[in-house]
């Protein structure tokens, strides 16, 4: 009895055979890449101080110990730091959402004139760097009696996050179908409740990308916070209060490490949180045939 005869190489079954031992490589030398060096700063600050000295090479600590967290929530003062990060990082995103949401179903619904030129009007305030209008936002909110105040730094948060939020939701209400907003109309709802009932039920994956955008946005940006809180330390955000780690002589490489995951941890724990809504499109399915 001969032998099956294998079928004969070709192209195709060359590529997919490439891509089943690649795939799996390449996914775990990104997740090496990503993951390390978060991974390296949670080991080293959880370390001894000593044996950080005496060892600096080891990944894996001999005794855990929380020491660096205690002196960083304590001592360094980051519990209120990120209480103020938290108030900012929140009302950034309560108000960037309350004005973005009417901004961009005006452009993606209502028709008027210069319509496109706003649209991308929006989009212009990105061609000029952060460091622009600093100068005479630190004059006017000298003025004002708004520097040192958190407020204050909304304020510059949401006139950051509001171009973009606008463009992000208005692409996702084009996506909406009109139909499900007529049959809305027809039902007794005016503009304000079909946005309210049917449009934003619709748009919650984009909202939650929109909002996370945000708050990432007031939650790390440093340039602004030092710019208006440096005075006053009471008022400093984390980002804030980690650049003074960073520029400690006397500050142990274990307490920057734990500064740096307290910084990190709320943003992951945010997006893990929301990646369900974030992955699901809820509108698919909204029409029927």
């Amino acid at each position: 009895m001969t032998g099956a005869t294998r079928p004969p190489l070709t192209r195709d079954r060359l590529e997919r055979g490439l891509l089943r031992v690649l795939k799996p490589l390449v996914i775990a030398a990104l997740v090496l890449a990503t993951a390390f060096p978060f991974l390296y700063m949670a080991m080293l600050s959880v370390r001894d101080v000593q044996e950080l000295i005496l060892e600096p090479g080891s990944l894996w600590p001999r005794r855990f110990t929380l020491s660096s967290y205690a002196d960083v929530l304590g001592r360094q003062g980051f519990l209120t730091f990120m209480r103020n990060s938290a108030i900012v990082s929140a009302a950034s995103v309560a108000a960037t959402l309350l004005i973005s949401i009417p901004g961009a179903y005006a452009l993606a619904r209502l028709r008027f004139r210069g319509r496109r030129q706003v649209h991308f009007l929006f989009l212009a305030v990105y061609l000029f760097p952060a460091i622009v209008p600093a100068i005479p936002l630190f004059v006017l909110f000298t003025m004002l009696g708004l520097r040192g105040s958190l407020g204050g730094l909304v304020l510059v948060y949401v006139a950051q996050t509001v171009p973009v939020a606008v463009y992000m939701l208005r692409n996702y209400f084009e996506t909406v179908p009109e139909s499900v907003e007529e049959a809305a109309a027809i039902d007794g709802c005016g503009r304000i409740g079909t946005i309210l009932r049917v449009v934003l039920p619709l748009s919650k994956p984009a909202l939650m990308a929109t909002g996370l955008y945000a708050f990432m946005i007031a939650w790390n940006e440093f340039l602004f916070a030092l710019l208006f809180l440096v005075e006053k330390r009471e008022s400093w955000t984390v980002s804030l209060g980690l650049s003074q780690l960073a520029g400690g002589i006397e500050v142990p490489a274990t307490v920057l490490m734990a500064g740096s995951v307290v910084l990190t941890l709320p943003i992951v724990a945010v997006f893990f949180a929301s990646e369900r809504l974030l992955a699901g499109g809820l509108a698919i399915g909204a029409e029927k045939g």
